[in-house]
Formats: C-alpha cells, sequence, structure tokens
C-alpha cells in the first residue's frame, strides 16, 4: 500500500467526516475529501463520480447519505466497495447505524467485498441537536417530535471520528465492529433538558404522533423522502432496540465515550442554542 496515497473521505464536509478529516490532518494522513458541496465531486446518486473519487487512493470511510435505510443504499455500498476493490483500494471504514437492517445488509456487503474493513455502528448522534434540523426548534424554544419515554444513548460525533480515523490508519482495527454509544440512556425530553439547563433557557418539549408530525413537516415544506426516512427512524429505530449501552468506544480507543452532559456544556459555550 502506498503511504502517501490519500485517504477518501466521502461526505467529508459533514457531521462525521468533517471531523475525520480533521484528525486525519492533524497526523499528516493525506485527505482527499469527497462530497457535493466541496473538495473531489462525488455524489451517491452520480455512478460517473465515484471511480474519479477513488482513483490513486488507499482506503476509504464510507458515509452514506441520507441513511442507510432508504432504497438503494446497500446496492450501491456493494457496488462502490466491489469498486474500489478493483481500484486498488484495501480498506474501508463504514459509518453504519444501530438497529437497522439496511445498515446491517450495508456491512454485509462491505465485509463480502473482501476489504481490511472496519464497521463504525452508531446511535442517535449528539450533534443532531446542534447541526441539524432540531438546531431551529431548539433555538426557537419548543421541540416537537415522534419521540416518547424511550432512552437513547445518544453518541457524540467526536468520539465516532476518533474510532474512524483510528480504524483508518491502524491494522489493529481491521475485521471489527465497533457499536458507538454515549455513556448513559436519555429520553429525547431529558436530552432537552439538559441542553436547556446548560443554555440558561427554557426549551419545552412536545410529543407527538408519528402522523401529527409528518403532517406538520409537511406543512413547512420538507421534501415527501426526508419525511418519510424521519418517520421510519422515529418509529422503527427508536422503538427501544437500541435502548442500551455498548463497550464499543472503550474497545476501540481504551477511553470512556464522552458524557452528553460534557457535550451540551460545551456547546452552549458557543452561544449557537441563544
Amino acid at each position: 500500500m502506498n503511504s502517501h496515497a490519500p485517504t477518501l473521505v466521502l461526505g467529508g464536509t459533514g457531521k462525521t467526516g468533517s471531523r475525520v478529516v480533521q484528525r486525519l490532518t492533524a497526523h499528516d494522513v493525506p485527505v482527499r475529501i469527497g462530497s457535493r458541496s466541496g473538495g473531489v465531486p462525488f455524489d451517491w446518486e452520480d455512478r460517473d463520480t465515484w471511480a474519479p473519487a477513488l482513483s490513486g487512493t488507499k482506503s476509504a470511510y464510507l458515509s452514506y447519505y441520507p441513511d442507510l435505510t432508504v432504497p438503494g443504499a446497500v446496492d450501491a455500498i456493494a457496488t462502490f466497495s466491489e469498486l474500489a476493490i478493483a481500484t486498488g483500494v484495501r480498506r474501508l471504514v463504514l459509518l453504519s447505524g444501530r438497529g437497522e437492517e439496511e445498515a446491517q445488509a450495508a456491512e454485509k456487503a462491505v465485509i463480502g467485498s473482501g476489504a481490511d474493513a472496519t464497521i463504525v455502528r452508531c446511535s442517535w448522534f449528539n450533534q443532531n441537536f446542534s447541526e441539524g434540523y432540531l438546531l431551529e426548534p431548539i433555538r426557537a424554544g419548543e421541540v416537537v417530535l415522534p419521540a416518547g419515554d424511550v432512552p437513547e444513548p445518544f453518541v457524540d460525533t467526536d468520539d465516532i471520528a476518533d474510532v474512524a480515523a483510528a480504524a483508518l490508519t491502524d491494522d489493529r482495527h481491521i475485521g471489527e465492529i465497533y457499536e458507538l454509544t454515549g455513556p448513559r440512556l436519555l429520553t429525547f425530553a431529558e436530552a432537552l433538558a439538559e441542553i436547556a439547563a446548560a443554555a440558561g433557557r427554557p426549551i419545552r418539549f412536545v410529543p407527538v404522533t408519528a402522523e401529527e408530525n409528518a403532517a406538520a413537516l409537511t406543512d413547512v415544506g420538507v421534501p415527501a423522502d426526508v419525511i418519510e426516512l424521519l418517520t421510519y427512524l422515529f418509529a422503527t429505530v427508536l422503538d427501544g432496540r437500541n435502548a442500551h449501552c455498548t463497550d464499543g468506544v472503550q474497545r476501540a480507543l481504551g477511553r470512556a465515550p464522552r458524557d452528553f452532559a460534557d457535550f451540551a456544556r460545551s456547546t452552549a459555550a458557543t452561544g449557537i442554542w441563544n
């Protein structure tokens, strides 16, 4: 393997990908960002962009947009992995999801390609509250979600990036499936209460049914495919199947995962929620 060849980071401007880029760059690892919005043009919907992005690279971080549960995602991951191996790429690190049958099928496709593969299987991101679609409702002081009392072990994207960067650069992670969570369970109401306390302002959580949420999102112009994805995630993945913590961060990095309270405090200090 050419040690000077770059590592391709797909979704390199996104929540996890941008952090993976930061870590690799900090360790003088050459990086090629594959993205629709920056770096080398890459689009999962445009297969003509795949080979140019892969050309001359030695490893790749695979982050599928918008989610591995959408139709066609598993086929795309399988085809891309085979192309990567044919191009000479050996190491693939896949960002996967917990409790998603489609994600597990994508994992099998990456492993079955013959790559030196590592799977990074993640719970709901802390940063969905600060860098995703929940940011504006939090700023407005009211978050409406089809989430009840089922807890989630929210994971920090900095932990995800640390594990992914390690997997891209250290042979000991080859063949591992790391299931990443935070250190404790929180309901969405409890998570928002911690954000409110850290930000020093009230934030109201309003639970609704999936149907009510879909109707509200439709009214404000959210695309139908996005609504369908969110409905699936809240109705299926957040049904309690993931309501337990794992030791993935500890196994991969030899340290405990970041606590949600630490995320809330440091993020609140930036003023982004005010």
